[in-house]
């Protein structure tokens, strides 16, 4: 079983050469990166064994689709098996031949929540009534798993949440100051979905689109112990400047919307197992890399900080390696994972909506502050294959990006101000499509410098 949308190169084909197409060479590490972090060899690693009782299924997140077959191909045919889980729409991967659908997978909206998604929380919590000790629930729980699994807290309607989500997606904020809000003004995050399940045994099969695979950061940590505070969720509010319902300030400042807390009798015995993460799928590309005659420096799988920065950053390494070798000898490939953000800024009057993600906005700033540097070449895309709500997984850099946009009366800094990635890249060819991938390890970056 795998993604229908990743390359062929990525299944087992040589390597293009970096030399004679760097760009297909680059496209052939993200594929591979991404088939590493397909759920069917983690999920077979880490299944527990059938109960007394009965099974339930219970998950969300974009790699859901994927799971749940993969949990369906795994389980004995013997074994009882239903659930529930939840993905992003066009993200349930085309069923293989013969196959039995045994779980029930439905669609919603990200990264901003919808009906649809309120809707399937519901019916997860629901299904957690009347499990008894002999029972076991497998919770398959991936990235995007937080707007997917929306259930407001009390005095919060959908609309109100999805205002708040969207400010906090615009706001810069970083990835666990995002879901810690989220955890505390929701019904089902934050382990409060484990905790319904008790006394039934929980095993958490996760796959990882955070910085330090934190299982309480993966889609806000719904079958996991919360260490945040309502008092934490209240200060990033008041540090973005995001309103909130006065009703929910109270609730947040009383401790009312508090979290199930490390420690909590009802976790004893659960299970919590990381089946792929961002740094198995960047040491997956480096070997592809090696295999290929080029040396390989894995900078880290836990990269934060403003995209466009994050791409100077990635710029100047560059230009230090191409023209004085130093820190690394050339040809060289750098990697880099992790979760940027992106601030969005205020729109000028009669300007056009700027489109795009985090891995294009890199690409942006890495562009700009390479200057057209010779004989580097550069790919940033989200594992997940959708960067940001547009269609394209990220984009690439050349040595002649600029010069090719000078030629169409481009400015870089134009499309910048606004946030336009995708306006930028698609005017160049240098989008990267590659539809839904069915798993989601976050952000994947290669650099190539020969």
């Amino acid at each position: 079983m795998q993604a229908q949308n990743t390359s062929s190169r990525a299944q087992g084909a040589a390597a293009p050469s970096p030399q004679q197409d760097p760009a297909a060479f680059l496209r052939h590490l993200y594929d591979v990166a991404v088939r590493n972090a397909l759920p069917i060899e983690g999920l077979a690693r880490s299944l527990p064994k059938p109960p007394k009782g009965r099974t339930l299924v219970l998950g969300a997140g974009k790699a859901g689709g994927s799971m749940a077959q993969a949990l369906e191909a795994l389980w004995p045919a013997e074994a009882p098996l239903s659930g529930l889980v939840v993905t992003r729409y066009d993200h349930i991967p085309p069923r293989p031949e013969g196959l039995a659908q045994r779980l029930e997978v439905v669609e919603a909206a990200h990264p901003v929540p919808d009906a649809a998604g309120l809707a399937a929380a519901e019916r997860i919590l629901a299904l957690t009534q009347g499990l008894t000790e002999d029972d076991l629930v497998i919770c398959l729980i991936s990235g995007g798993g937080s707007s997917l699994l929306t259930l407001p807290a009390e005095g919060i309607d959908l609309a109100e949440k999805q205002r708040i989500n969207k400010a906090l997606l615009e706001s810069g904020a970083a990835i666990g100051e995002m879901n810690c809000v989220r955890k505390h003004l929701s019904r089902i995050k934050g382990g409060r979905l484990a905790a319904a399940c008790h006394p039934a045994k929980v095993v958490t099969l996760t796959i990882s689109d955070v910085p330090g695979d934190d299982p309480s950061v993966i889609a806000s940590g719904p079958t996991v112990p919360d260490a945040t505070t309502c008092a934490d969720a209240l200060s990033i509010l008041n540090r973005y400047q995001i309103s909130i319902p006065e009703s929910v300030r109270a609730a947040l400042q009383d401790g009312t919307l508090e979290t199930p807390k490390p420690g909590d009798a009802r976790f004893a015995g659960h299970e919590v197992h990381l089946i792929a993460t961002p740094q198995q799928s960047l040491e997956a590309a480096a070997a592809a890399a090696r295999e290929a005659g080029i040396a390989v420096h894995v900078l880290s799988d836990e990269m934060e900080g403003e995209s466009r920065e994050v791409g100077k950053v990635h710029a100047a390494l560059a230009r230090a390696v191409a023209k004085r070798g130093e820190p690394f000898a050339k040809p060289c490939v750098i990697l880099s994972g992790g979760e940027t953000t992106v601030t969005i800024r205020p729109r000028q009057l009669g300007a056009a909506k700027g489109r795009g993600g985090r891995a294009g906005e890199f690409c942006m700033g890495l562009a700009q502050a390479l200057q057209g540097q010779e004989k580097v070449w550069a790919l940033a895309a989200d594992t997940d294959g959708i960067d940001g709500v547009e269609d394209n997984a990220g984009a690439r850099v050349s040595p002649c990006t600029l010069k090719r946009a000078a030629e169409k009366n481009m400015r870089i800094s134009d499309y910048l101000d606004r946030n336009d990635a995708y306006g930028y890249f698609e005017a160049l060819g240098d989008l990267v499509i590659t539809g839904p991938t069915h798993t989601n390890v976050n952000d994947f970056r290669a650099i190539l410098i020969l």
